[in-house]
């Protein structure tokens, strides 16, 4: 990636989030640019930490009955039927 490249994701960081949030993302980076990372092995797949296992050995991908809408809904503390209602913990 060039510095074009750079400044071009930064603004749109920046138009997406707005300044609190990049200065915020760019203190984080900051910091994890600060840990020493020398003998950590890059890797492309989760697989290869996990001693070798293949994709072709992990479980298969199945449908099973998932649970009852009606019961969950009924033992949600709030729901307008369809969907749980849960508190704002997001800002802007």
């Amino acid at each position: 990636m060039g510095a074009n490249d750079n400044i071009k994701t930064i603004q749109l960081i920046y138009e997406a989030f707005g300044s609190g949030d990049l200065n915020a993302i760019l203190e984080h980076v900051a910091q994890m640019n600060e840990l020493d990372t020398s003998q950590v092995i890059p890797m492309a797949q989760v697989t290869e930490i996990l001693g070798g296992i293949q994709a072709r050995e992990l479980r298969p991908d199945a449908v099973v009955p998932s649970l009852d809408r009606e019961h969950v809904m009924a033992c949600a503390p709030e729901t307008d039927g369809t969907f749980f209602k849960v508190p704002k913990v997001i800002e802007r």
